[in-house]
């Protein structure tokens, strides 16, 4: 912006799309602002307060949304005028991000962490308490270096019922186990403490377990479904399970993430089988390598899945893969509407298994060690099959943990976040819902339109889970417009990079509510840095380590950088996590994650991939991968799963180098194939393209997009003749940089 907030006059906002009455009264009150903001600065001043420089745009800003002087219905450019004005000569090199939302003292003791705070912090911290935004710092060191305390507090927190109480909360005695065990001689089923009631978290029986709608029936009233239904529907699935497999067998689910898929998913784990989590989107050569990986017994589907208006065939894709067993469930209606092979079930016949019994809706759970898997995920390597990560009784309480945490996940809140089984965002949503007492919301169908922001509406949404790759096509569509988004508290996104001006656009849907980003892994079973509503947030960052995680940022030689020093390099987490990963039952654990990475105070660190940047004031901003592999919207991949495809998508190409970055100014990661031609063969980078992006949609996943095709007499390498990937990415990086200044 070329002007100020305080040089912003009625005209701007007016060019901004304000009638002139109602321009001229907001001038008014943002000029009220910046005075009032101005002497509070200078009390505090002459009361011998230390201002920080900058300090100005960040209390204007804080006044203007706190009074909510803009309104959810105001045009986008209006707060584009103000924010950026706000932060006209904001030197975000030396004062680190700016900041748009600041958490209030009353509201922060109000959060589940807070309140814990509250309770705890004068016991452990002692004198030094002050409060839970002062002491936040504090107490999250104190939840590294006293794990088994943290813990001990959480698992209190959380709806967990042992059915054999752990010796203890970590047990670091056995040597051979140096990362410790977590919960050692525990017994319980994860999925039973879901679906019991409770009067801690408040989870009553008929307390809303579920609510959802179907794509297209934006009239009708939201489907409820209460806990106490929704564990007689686990407990019917459970019986019909025993009839068909054998306790320990693996069961995959290729579905949408609709109220059947989760009951599905619940009374695997309940019944003692394991889950198998195969995304919806994928290509028949990529269910088939997961059903082979897990050695999957059967398969849940649909017949089809319904999108955007339209039926996409599901079922014909999993027979293509040629699974043992499939049962079928019908995306619509009661019955099945396609013709099934001989061996496979409908919904309605596989349910029929269960009938038969004197209480079918009754079933003695399958309590299981802690370290029992409970569900098998996949994410991809380098090379080869793809990861499979096996996730034990311990997983959930992780990632169920972290919402309570960072999303401050609570009973009573209703929790939505367009996702799928098949990724970990999946078993996550689940876990945080029914482990909090939080409602769980799905909407059947393509969450890019304005029906599914009505279904947010209708469904009294409180937290709100997004991609960026979404909140870009809300934002450029403007579908949402005269939605009431306004009972939405908390935003939370993962998976891409965010955009700020996109992430300003969702923000301001709820009268500026934070944004909670949150970066980890299925392997972790949740994340190593996130958002905190106990401090300021900025666009596209993230506040602080996850509670009881903590890290280095490697320089070049693998040494640590000081914890306090802006500084960019290869993150390494410290090794004693709760509910991470300890075997691959594909790969060797230990060559994947610790081979190669170096000690630190005595520990030999965890390896991530990710390039982190600490900014001035500690604020984080992941950088793209230490490796190859990329992140394409909020998927996982890698350069050579992408140029194996590439290359057999026309004869005369000779190699391909695949690689990605994000925009200047934020944002996903954009695709981009250097290609190497047959000599003497031209062919036009467009047509490439198409034929690039045609093959990886059909062979690895429809939802990846190729951006640019460069067309290029050779590629950079090493001496072992090694293509140099990174120096590929430089230049695509470069050229987004210029393209952002066109």
């Amino acid at each position: 912006m070329a002007k100020s907030i305080a040089e912003v006059g009625a005209e701007d906002l007016v060019r901004a799309g304000l009638a002139p009455e109602e321009a001229a009264l907001l001038e008014g009150e943002l000029k009220d602002a910046v005075a009032l903001s101005r002497r509070r600065l200078r009390a505090n001043a002459a009361a011998g307060e230390e201002t920080a420089r900058g300090e100005e745009p960040r209390d204007v800003w804080r006044e203007i949304t706190a009074r909510k002087l803009l309104k959810p219905w105001h045009p986008h450019a209006l707060h584009q005028l103000i924010y950026y004005s706000v932060y006209h000569d904001y030197d975000e090199s030396s004062l680190g991000p700016p900041l748009y939302w600041f958490p209030s003292l009353d509201e922060a003791k109000c959060t589940n962490l807070g309140r814990l705070m509250e309770t705890h912090g004068p016991k452990v911290l002692g004198a030094s308490y002050k409060d839970p935004i002062a002491s936040f710092k504090q107490f999250h060191k104190f939840s590294v270096e006293h794990p088994e305390i943290y813990w001990s507090f959480i698992l209190n927190e959380l709806s967990i019922r042992f059915r054999e109480a752990p010796k203890c909360i970590l047990d670091t005695s056995d040597k051979s186990k140096p990362r410790g065990s977590w919960l050692p001689g525990s017994v319980l089923n994860i999925a039973e403490c879901c679906l019991l009631p409770s009067s801690y978290p408040r989870k009553p029986d008929n307390s809303l377990a579920i609510v959802w709608r179907a794509e297209g029936r934006d009239d009708e009233d939201v489907n409820c479904m209460s806990l106490k239904e929704l564990r007689e529907q686990v407990m019917l699935v459970a019986n019909a399970l025993d009839s068909i497999f054998s306790k320990g067998d693996t069961i995959a689910i290729d579905m949408q993430m609709t109220e059947k898929a989760v009951i599905i998913y619940l009374a695997i784990v309940l019944g003692g089988f394991v889950v198998v989590s195969i995304a919806d989107s994928f290509a028949p050569k990529e269910i088939a390598t997961r059903l082979r990986v897990s050695k999957a017994q059967g398969i849940f589907t649909q017949d089809f899945i319904m999108r955007g208006g339209r039926r996409f065939p599901l079922y014909s894709r999993v027979v293509e893969a040629a699974p043992k067993k499939v049962i079928v469930v019908p995306a619509a209606g009661e019955d099945v509407e396609i013709q099934l092979r001989q061996q496979d079930v409908s919904w309605e016949g596989f349910l029929a298994g269960a009938h038969h019994l004197p209480r079918p809706s009754y079933y003695t759970p399958a309590y299981q060690p802690i370290d029992a898997i409970t569900n098998i995920l996949f994410s991809s390597g380098t090379t080869g099959d793809p990861k499979a990560i096996p996730w034990t009784h311990l997983s959930p309480m992780r990632t169920a943990a972290d919402s309570w945490a960072h999303a401050d996940v609570q009973a009573g809140d209703v929790y939505c976040w367009p996702t799928n089984l098949g990724w970990v965002m999946g078993p996550t949503l689940l876990y945080a819902c029914f482990l909090t007492g939080a409602t769980l919301a799905l909407y059947h169908g393509s969450p890019l339109g304005r029906s599914f922001g009505k279904f947010v509406q209708d469904a009294g949404v409180t937290i709100l889970g997004t991609v960026p790759s979404l909140v870009k096509a809300w934002k450029s569509t403007d579908c949402m417009k005269g939605l009431d988004w306004t009972r939405i508290r908390v935003f939370a996104t993962t998976g891409e990079a965010s955009n700020v001006d996109d992430d300003l656009w969702l923000t301001s849907r709820a009268y500026y509510k934070p944004i909670v980003e949150c970066c980890g892994g299925t392997e972790l079973a949740s994340t190593y840095i996130a958002g905190s509503l106990l401090q300021p947030q900025a666009f596209g960052t993230f506040s602080t380590a996850s509670m009881s995680v903590d890290f280095v940022i490697l320089d070049e030689d693998g040494h640590a950088y000081p914890d306090d020093k802006a500084c960019i390099g290869e993150v390494g987490l410290f090794p004693i996590n709760f509910g991470a990963s300890e075997v691959l039952l594909n790969a060797d654990h230990e060559r994947v994650y610790f081979k190669g990475m170096p000690v630190h105070k005595g520990m030999q660190l965890r390896r991530h991939g990710d390039i982190l940047k600490r900014t001035v004031g500690g604020y984080l901003v992941v950088q793209g991968r230490a490796d190859d592999t990329m992140n394409l919207g909020g998927i996982k991949t890698s350069s050579v799963e992408i140029e194996r495809v590439c290359n057999l998508a026309d004869k005369n190409v000779v190699e391909t180098a695949a690689v990605s970055a994000s925009p200047a100014n934020g944002g996903p990661e954009q695709l981009v194939i250097f290609v190497v031609l047959k000599e003497g063969f031209k062919i036009a980078p467009e047509e490439l393209k198409t034929k690039f992006s045609r093959a990886i949609q059909r062979n690895l996943n429809p939802l990846f997009k190729v951006n640019a095709v460069k067309i290029v007499p050779s590629f950079p390498r090493t001496a072992s003749n090694k293509v140099l990937r990174r120096l590929l990415r430089d230049k695509w990086k470069q050229e987004l940089l210029t393209q952002s200044k066109l």
